[in-house]
């Protein structure tokens, strides 16, 4: 028998991580801040529910994939809270990218329950979510982690546990330091393309093919050349997810200032009334 899933945020991701889930025949179980954005699952049998707490009552896997650690926080602690209504057995899932301190807190917690819990946090944008090949870094006990890779197997390809409790948030934080650099590398060769009467189209034709290729590049510059900066990941959220890498940089007594000019970089876009747009809006510095 199929476990039953709830699944809590139904954002950019979220919702067509849901409905890969829907698709392969999970009973599903979803709650979101807005019902509007439930309304396509609903359509494809999920059952909508009031509270995070009774989508814990109802079900035997709980997936989170909320905006902020403050979020995570309500759902888990808050009244109505996922902790408060889990039963013995439950597993946790947050997928949301957060803070390794408070991956730490969720998974104490869940013990003192006999609840289980994972921080398995992902990267692949929009497009990753809904061709259900996102790369998922897992923290958390191996039992648990092999008792859902089936879930983990309709969300995502590259699939690995990282290790304990924050492992998961610990590296995410690691493939955002990567991307934050590389987005004002990749962003500043197309600036530098179109300064030179180069066609920017030809150029990445070239250059993604070699040494200086990557996800960003191959799947943003595009974006970014037909002028689309429709958020497969938000400003707003990029900005959440530097902040966490640096405090936690901080905590371990490193200067990371690749990172760190990127997120300031994103923080002056985001003033002029850019967080809700993709990252890849970040070309638009060099327009102002």
């Amino acid at each position: 028998m199929m476990k039953k899933i709830g699944f809590i945020g139904l954002g950019v991701m979220g919702r067509s991580m849901a409905q890969n889930l829907r698709n392969a025949g999970y009973p599903l179980f979803v709650y979101n801040r807005t019902k509007e954005k439930a309304e396509p699952l609903l359509k494809a049998g999920a059952e909508w529910c009031s509270t995070p707490a009774e989508t814990a009552a109802k079900s035997d896997i709980v997936i989170t994939m909320v905006g902020y650690p403050h979020d995570v926080e309500e759902v888990y602690f808050g009244e109505n809270g996922l902790l408060g209504a889990a039963k013995e057995g439950t597993i946790l899932i947050d997928m949301t990218t957060s803070t390794p301190t408070l991956a730490k807190k969720i998974d104490e917690a869940a013990k003192a329950k006999q609840v289980k819990a994972l921080d398995a946090p992902v990267s692949g944008g929009d497009i990753g979510a809904q061709k259900g090949n996102l790369t998922i870094m897992v923290g958390g006990e191996e039992s648990v982690f092999e008792e859902v890779k089936p879930v983990f197997s309709v969300l995502g390809e590259n699939i690995v546990l990282q290790g304990g409790p924050g492992s998961g948030q610990h590296t995410k934080m690691c493939n955002q330091i990567a991307i934050a650099s590389n987005m004002i590398g990749v962003t500043e060769s197309v600036v530098y393309a179109k300064k030179a009467g180069l066609d920017p189209e030809k150029v990445l034709k070239s250059i993604s093919a070699g040494a200086a290729g990557s996800w960003s590049m191959s799947n943003l510059v595009p974006r970014m050349l037909a002028g689309d900066y429709s958020p497969g990941f938000f400003i707003k959220h990029f900005i959440k997810d530097m902040k966490i890498a640096l405090d936690e940089a901080e905590k371990m007594g490193l200067d990371l200032p690749g990172l760190a000019l990127s997120k300031k970089l994103y923080e002056e876009l985001a003033a002029k009334g850019e967080e809700n747009s993709g990252t890849q809006a970040l070309i638009k510095y060099w327009s102002k």
